[in-house]
């Protein structure tokens, strides 16, 4: 398997630095603004330079790198100017000028409204790479792109989490792996722990949606704490947050797969910020009444003639039931003329 270290020039003229296992695939996902976060804001988007690497580690390291390095050194490997980047090299304390800061850091891709406001996903060891996955693919989903792996039982990277994230491989790629909760959760104010159960600990008690608000409303970094698929977060797990998050659910069958509780949370904190929707589509404005009282004769006849009106003193009571039946649904122009065409092909059969 192979991995690539790439650089984009977006439209900006800012650069972003990245890594990936499917250099096509995840150059269309930036290009076509599946991606949330610095490249979605930033097209149209051009690739300057990419190098193929055997280990992820490597191409990895190669990111971190050219990330480090100064805007001209950059301009000169987007150039292709091998003696230009050669001597920038060369030269002490060139590192980061200026310039550099437009070149994407792994916090430019949360896809929040604020860098700051997108929580942590913590997995506190997750059992398999596929669950990873797709807990990964939950968090693109609704612009979460931090994912922290507590001590993950089959270790870092997973083979299995690539194909069940379905192309969340920016999230697979940032993820950081730590020994205990508290080193996951250093850097955070405020952390979260998911659980049907207090445990023991007496703490405060919200909802997703809840969860979803305070965070947007807080100041510094949050964390959500997810416990390993089999039996969820220990005491000990649950006493490092400062929050319980309990999802409201039936009594009778609390169980939820992980990747189910991460979309939820996720979903409840996507409410905060500005994610693409489907497009509105107007509908058909209704056929006139002209159009509809012609299907209504046109049916009216068709029944008429095999006897369908009978006895004769029910029949307008019928006729007044079936034109409330076909006014209801408000049909189109272009529905009116369907059905018609249905009970032309009723009344006259067609050999085909």
């Amino acid at each position: 398997m192979s991995f690539w270290a790439f650089m984009l020039r977006c439209a900006d003229d800012s650069f972003y630095l990245g890594h990936t296992d499917d250099l096509e695939r995840h150059l269309a996902q930036h290009h076509s603004g599946a991606i949330p976060g610095y490249t979605h804001e930033r097209r149209p988007l051009t690739l300057v330079w990419s190098e193929e690497f055997p280990e992820r580690e490597q191409a990895f390291a190669a990111e971190r790198k050219i990330k480090g390095w100064s805007r001209l050194k950059k301009e000169a490997l987007a150039d292709g100017n091998w003696a230009a980047t050669s001597r920038l090299a060369k030269k002490p304390g060139v590192l980061r000028d200026e310039a550099s800061t437009s070149s994407a850091s792994p916090q430019d891709e949360r896809g929040g409204r604020d860098d700051k406001a997108a929580p942590v996903i913590v997995l506190v060891r997750p059992q398999l790479g596929e669950n990873i996955g797709k807990a990964a693919r939950a968090m693109l989903n609704f612009g979460l792109t931090e994912l922290r792996l507590v001590a993950p039982r089959d270790g870092w990277p997973n083979p299995d989490a690539g194909p069940a994230a379905s192309g969340a491989d920016l999230v697979l790629e940032r993820a950081q792996v730590f020994d205990s909760v508290a080193e996951a959760t250093a850097d955070c104010a405020h952390v979260y722990a998911t659980t049907v159960r207090k445990r023991g600990v007496t703490k405060p008690v919200v909802t997703p949606e809840q969860a979803g608000q305070a965070i947007h409303a807080e100041t510094g970094r949050s964390a959500i704490l997810f416990g390993p698929e089999r039996s969820g977060l220990e005491t000990d797990d649950v006493a490092i947050a400062r929050t319980i998050v309990t999802v409201p659910i039936n009594p009778t069958f609390g169980s939820l797969n992980l990747a189910q509780a991460v979309i939820l949370i996720a979903y409840e904190w996507s409410k905060g910020v500005t994610l693409s929707s489907p497009p509105a589509v107007d509908l058909d404005p209704p056929a006139t009444q002209d159009e509809l009282d012609g299907l209504i004769a046109h049916l009216d006849h068709m029944l008429e003639s095999t006897g369908y009106f009978f006895p004769p003193d029910r029949a307008p009571t019928v006729r007044r039931t079936l034109r409330g039946v076909l006014t209801k649904p408000a049909w189109n122009a272009q529905e009116i003329r369907t059905l018609r065409g249905v009970l032309s092909t009723i009344e006259r059969p067609r050999d085909r």
